[in-house]
């Protein structure tokens, strides 16, 4: 029996949570709880992954609220060579009838990739249509994290070094032309991008101190990030941080402590420093022991990200 997709699941999800707004943008705007708007829509996040063995991987499971684990087929092996993957950007799926066509990035060793690649029904890769590994550039050994924001106006990426300094380029495939960069970012952990307009990208992140703030980005330059605290404390424990859209302001995010290999969501209200609204939903009933995550994706039309 052929199976499906993962992102023809995902596709749907998306589409669904798009579609069930009214109540839930209601009551986020209103003040009820993150995890009553989480109920109502309801929201949910495939996390991907890349396994030591190249694989690309998306869990097997729809992480959602309220609580749910949504089959999903396994994985697309081949992707990448084995072993070579540090960091991955989220990545786009673009579905049709006879499979889909996945995009996104990837540091291997030094150096920074553009991959895209197109399955059939059955999660294999396809030799009929482009299947590319293109070097963007070199220089990335000492980076920490690397995101991707895909709008219909624009593709802007992001790339945290480990001395604080976080960077941005205007992006075409692999072509990145710098746009600015800005110091101050050594105590971040993990960041998670949780709204893309066309005029700013806003990303979740949390610190080696426990500490949880967002960092609001204008696209206009000079880059000036606008940094506010949401929490102060108990967020050191995870290496992961993945989000995404949940109701019509707000976010739901998936965080993955390593050491444990176990991961937590929680309903995020929409972004408002100390007095956003974070409600814990539930803990992983799977182990999370890959050693790269990422965030799968649709396309920019289908794909809002919209919690700050």
């Amino acid at each position: 029996m052929k199976r499906r997709t993962a992102v023809f699941g995902l596709a749907g999800a998306m589409m669904l949570t798009a579609a069930a707004l009214g109540p839930a943008a209601q009551a986020a705007k209103t003040g009820a709880s993150a995890a009553a708007v989480a109920a109502a829509v309801p929201c949910s996040l495939a996390p991907g992954s890349v396994l030591a063995s190249g694989t690309q991987n998306n869990g097997g499971i729809t992480v959602g609220y309220p609580p749910r684990n949504v089959g999903l087929p396994g994985p697309i092996f081949g992707v990448f060579e084995p072993g070579v993957v540090r960091l991955s950007t989220s990545f786009t799926s673009d579905a049709y009838n006879s499979g889909a066509t996945n995009h996104g990035w990837v540091v291997a060793g030094s150096s920074l990739f553009y991959r895209e690649y197109s399955i059939d029904t059955m999660n294999e890769i396809r030799t009929d249509q482009p299947n590319e590994m293109r070097w963007v550039g070199g220089g990335w050994s000492n980076f920490t994290a690397v995101e991707v924001s895909e709008v219909t106006t624009r593709t802007t990426a992001y790339g945290l070094r480990s001395d604080g300094v976080l960077f941005r380029w205007g992006v075409n495939s692999w072509t990145w032309k710098a746009t600015g960069s800005a110091p101050g970012f050594a105590a971040v952990k993990s960041m998670a991008l949780i709204s893309k307009t066309a005029t700013y990208d806003t990303f979740l992140a949390n610190t080696r101190g426990g500490a949880l703030y967002t960092i609001h980005i204008p696209t206009a330059s000079p880059m000036k990030p606008i940094v506010k605290p949401v929490r102060t404390r108990t967020w050191q424990g995870f290496e992961k941080l993945l989000a995404s859209k949940c109701g019509n302001y707000g976010t739901f995010l998936v965080v993955i402590d390593k050491d444990t290999r176990t991961a937590h969501t929680y309903a995020v209200g929409r972004a408002n420093g100390t007095a956003t609204v974070i409600d814990h939903l539930a803990a992983s009933g799977v182990s999370y022991d890959s050693p790269v995550y990422f965030r799968w994706g649709g396309v920019p039309s289908i794909d809002p990200l919209n919690g700050a």
